[in-house]
């Protein structure tokens, strides 16, 4: 009878404010999906104040900011899922990728310990996660951008490069295609790209063919490769890119 008392207590209790958070979640994911931003915020920065431990909501909240360009209040939402969940792979990758962001509106001196703590963030990632694609495009993009004084490497991209690749060869070969033209080996990017178009044949394939060609100022190039892509795949994006040229 005792037990039966307890059992009823905690339905009437703990039942109705599970059901509220879950509600509570359902309506900032409506939100969020509208890219109503500011509005998931207004839901989920109190809940989240108050219970602490739904981290998906923690999450959602952090998205949020992510999508406002608020670095600040992002990294603390990403950082205290790192703390509570220091094995999942995701969440160090969105704790980097903020930290990486927010590099862009500091001075030179602030940028370099955002840098080096979003570089363990990704490499903490990739340790975690061997499949995790985005984080060794992140991984890629900042061993090419890093000074070789903080850790820029050349040969490190290229590692995570042909990770990517032995995970998806058209991010392997999107990835090789960009951090060669950033080696300034430009027959080698035009190579990898070409064979990303061949077997992705995606809008992000002709487009990162085309800019290649638009960077080197080869216009006609990179009106083929836009021109091909838009037959091919009736991209509004890419018959914009081409009106823009022909401008």
């Amino acid at each position: 009878m005792k037990c039966f008392v307890i059992c009823i207590i905690s339905a009437v209790f703990v039942f109705p404010n599970v059901m509220f958070s879950q509600q509570t979640l359902v309506n900032a994911q409506a939100y969020f999906n509208a890219e109503n931003y500011n509005k998931t915020i207004s839901i989920l920065k109190p809940f989240v104040t108050t219970t602490k431990t739904n981290f998906e909501a923690i999450e959602l909240l952090g998205d949020a900011y992510s999508h406002l360009k608020d670095w600040d209040s992002a990294i603390i939402q990403y950082k205290s899922l790192v703390e509570s969940h220091s094995e999942n792979a995701n969440y160090h990758y969105k704790y980097g990728g903020a930290l990486a962001m927010k590099v862009l509106s500091v001075d030179k001196m602030s940028a370099i310990p955002l840098v080096l703590d979003a570089k363990t963030a990704f490499l903490e990632a990739s340790e975690l996660d061997k499949n995790h694609i985005e984080t060794r495009w992140a991984l890629v993009k900042l061993y090419m951008e890093l000074p070789w004084v903080l850790g820029g490497s050349t040969s490190k991209a290229i590692q995570f490069a042909n990770e990517l690749e032995s995970l998806s060869k058209v991010d392997g070969y999107l990835a090789k295609g960009y951090l060669y033209e950033k080696a300034e080996d430009y027959d080698l990017a035009a190579q990898y790209l070409k064979k990303a178009v061949q077997i992705g044949q995606s809008k992000v394939c002709y487009a990162s063919l085309a800019q290649f060609y638009i960077n080197r100022n080869q216009t006609d190039q990179a009106l083929a490769v836009l021109k091909s892509g838009y037959s091919l795949l009736k991209d509004e994006e890419l018959q914009q890119k081409i009106a823009e040229i022909t401008e």
